[in-house]
C-alpha cells in the first residue's frame, strides 16, 4: 500500500510518516498541497493523508482537487476541528480524523481503508 502524507509541520510529518511505514505501506511524504498535486501528476497513491490547514493549497482544496480526476481517491483529511460533517460531502471515500488523534486510530482507519480496497498488482505480467 501506498501512502501520502501531506503536512507542513516538519517534525510532525516525519514522526508519523515513521508511525504509518510498515510491513506492506510505504509512505511519502509532502510539505505542501501544492507539492502533493505536483506528485500526483505522475504517482498513484492508494490513500492519502493530509492536514486541513495547510499554508498556500489547503488539504480541502487539496481533495477537491484530486477528486476532480480521481472521484473514488482514498483521502483521509486531519485537522484540529471537527471534520466530519464536510468530509463526508467530498464523496464516498473521504474519511475524517479529528486531532490530536492516537496513533492507533489513525492505523486502525488506514488498515480498515487497505481492507476495503481490491488488491490489484503493482507491476502486472501480460
Amino acid at each position: 500500500m501506498r501512502i501520502l502524507y501531506v503536512e507542513d509541520n516538519d517534525d510532525l510529518r516525519i514522526a508519523m510518516a515513521d508511525l504509518l511505514r510498515g510491513d506492506d505501506r510505504e509512505v511519502v511524504e509532502c510539505a505542501s498541497g501544492e507539492a502533493a498535486l505536483a506528485l500526483l501528476g505522475s504517482e498513484q497513491f492508494d490513500i492519502i493523508v493530509t492536514d486541513v490547514s495547510l499554508p498556500g493549497i489547503s488539504g480541502t482544496d487539496l481533495a477537491r482537487a484530486i477528486l476532480r480526476t480521481r472521484p473514488l481517491q482514498w483521502i483521509v483529511l486531519c485537522s484540529g476541528f471537527d471534520p466530519q460533517d464536510w468530509a463526508s460531502q467530498l464523496g464516498p471515500n473521504v474519511r475524517a480524523l479529528p486531532k490530536p488523534f492516537d496513533t492507533e486510530v489513525m492505523d486502525a482507519l488506514i488498515a480498515e481503508i487497505g481492507a476495503s480496497q481490491p488488491v490489484t498488482p503493482r507491476n502486472p505480467v501480460d
